[in-house]
């Protein structure tokens, strides 16, 4: 049971970054999976571990990395990445649940897309309006970012999950927060004007 709740945090940290870049969270599953027992690939997702398949994520990691850090560029990168991005949130979410959980796959591969596609489309739709705001400047800064941001979350989702289920927690209570706050001063203004 506890297991399986961490491996869905894991699962929910890792789909949510592959959001914002794809290819460190498949990357640092498919290295951590390869070289330590922190995390266990059963089949087909094993195949994350092919030295083929690693250097590919790494290959692309660095067009991703180069291109996300160029304005104009990024925008057309986020345009192709409208299909990668989910599709690696899909794949880790499966990857990550299915020793545990043991949740259909259909079911996992529709949390990862809405996940990372979520993430994604709120990062492809910001950066237009970051980059016209800076004139541009502020895109690699933006971008770096992110980045450093999906390599503490996919470390942190493997590595201590348990920070993941607090942060949700946390985020799930914000937005209680913010709802409550919001119906409330609406209720207020309603009444200042009766």
């Amino acid at each position: 049971m506890i297991q399986g709740l961490l491996d869905l945090a894991s699962a929910f940290g890792l789909s949510t970054s592959a959001g914002l870049n794809a290819y460190i969270p498949m990357l640092t599953v498919a290295l951590l999976a390869k070289f330590t027992h922190l995390i266990d690939l059963g089949e087909p997702w094993d195949a994350l571990t092919n030295w083929w398949v690693i250097a590919l994520l790494g290959l692309l990691l660095i067009l991703e990395e180069v291109a996300d850090k160029i304005p104009v560029v990024d925008t057309i990168n986020d345009v192709v990445q409208t299909l990668v991005r989910p599709t690696a949130g899909a794949v880790l979410f499966a990857a990550t649940t299915q020793s545990s959980i043991n949740m259909h796959p259909v079911l996992a591969f529709a949390c990862g897309i809405i996940l990372s596609g979520t993430v994604h489309v709120a990062k492809s739709g910001s950066r237009p309006a970051i980059a016209a705001a800076s004139g541009g400047l502020a895109t690699p800064v933006v971008s770096t970012v992110e980045d450093l941001v999906v390599v503490v979350v996919s470390f942190l989702s493997i590595i201590f999950p348990y920070l993941v289920v607090a942060w949700l927690l946390l985020l799930c209570a914000a937005i209680f927060l913010a709802i409550r706050w919001r119906h409330n001063r609406r209720a207020k203004r309603l009444g200042q004007m009766g």
